[in-house]
């Protein structure tokens, strides 16, 4: 009995000891909310239609979400983020079995160019290129499917983007 006690204690201090390191909050030990973030429109520099307004919104969305900095909505945000997006691409993954020049899948990506600077000092926080990608099944129509893959491929980058964001050192 006395070594089942013992037992319970060791494992008791084993799980509460591997927790100590874990903290909540913004991993770059600033305080949440603390700084304010001010997403600027996103420029498109593709051919395709309204990808800039949805990188756009997703990376607000996701700011607001992850709470580790304030959306700056109606004053100007400590932090400013600024984007071009230079590249959207498609390629074909697997074709049809009767056809083997016609894909069947897609991957479609984009590449975008993000800057980030400190409103006050001007210094520059982040100057690096981002890429995101969905996997897109054709079926009957390319144009719909693509359509129905945009907010998947801007909630993607919106992760990347705001995951730097908030491990980053300020």
């Amino acid at each position: 009995m006395r070594a089942l006690k013992l037992f319970f204690c060791y494992l008791a201090a084993a799980a509460f000891t591997g927790c100590a390191s874990y903290h909540l909050g913004p991993a770059n030990g600033a305080v949440a909310g603390d700084k304010s973030v001010e997403v600027l429109p996103f420029n498109n520099q593709t051919l395709q239609p309204r990808l800039g307004d949805a990188i756009t919104q997703a990376v607000r969305q996701r700011l607001q979400a992850d709470a580790t900095f304030h959306l700056a909505t109606s004053q100007p945000g400590d932090i400013v983020v600024t984007g071009v997006i230079t590249r959207y691409a498609r390629e074909g993954l697997s074709y049809l079995n009767t056809d083997v020049i016609t894909p069947e899948n897609y991957r479609v990506g984009l590449v975008a160019h993000v800057t980030v600077r400190e409103r006050a000092t001007g210094r520059l926080l982040l100057d690096k290129d981002l890429k995101a990608f969905s996997l897109v099944h054709v079926g009957t129509d390319l144009a719909s499917a693509e359509r129905q893959s945009l907010p998947l491929i801007a909630s993607d980058f919106a992760r990347e983007l705001v995951q730097l964001l908030a491990e980053g050192a300020w």
